[in-house]
């Protein structure tokens, strides 16, 4: 593997794109390492009309599954920086054989191998 510090200075740019997105739909919990999704101030008035009802409702459930999505980069992002501090970064999660160095130029969060990026999304977060 290449050099660690192009890929930790990556990762880190990402760890802060990635936070200054969640802080803007949502708050951290440090005492659960979790992130809330909290609702947009145009989504929190109740009004009679039901068509405006159902787009708030609507614009709640995309700010949670942004949430989520992104919420999934920052851990991977968090784990893959924890791997360069142990000295497991670029091994694959699956197989135990090495990342190949296009597949982390690419994706420097990658937790898989290319024959089991597939699968990746079912490792547990």
């Amino acid at each position: 593997m290449s050099d660690l510090t192009f890929y930790k200075t990556k990762l880190e740019e990402m760890l802060v794109a990635v936070t200054a997105e969640l802080q803007t739909i949502g708050t951290y919990d440090e005492t659960t390492d979790n992130w809330e999704a909290i609702p947009d101030e145009e989504d929190i008035a109740v009004d009679a009309d039901e068509n405006t009802n159902a787009d708030s409702v609507e614009d709640w459930n995309e700010r949670r599954a942004t949430l989520s999505d992104l919420e999934r980069d920052y851990r991977n992002i968090k784990r893959a920086l924890a791997k360069i501090e142990t000295g497991t970064y670029g091994v694959c999660e699956v197989s135990g054989e090495p990342i190949e160095e296009k597949r982390l130029q690419f994706k420097p969060d990658a937790r898989t191998c290319m024959a089991h990026m597939d699968t990746e999304a079912q490792l547990p977060i």
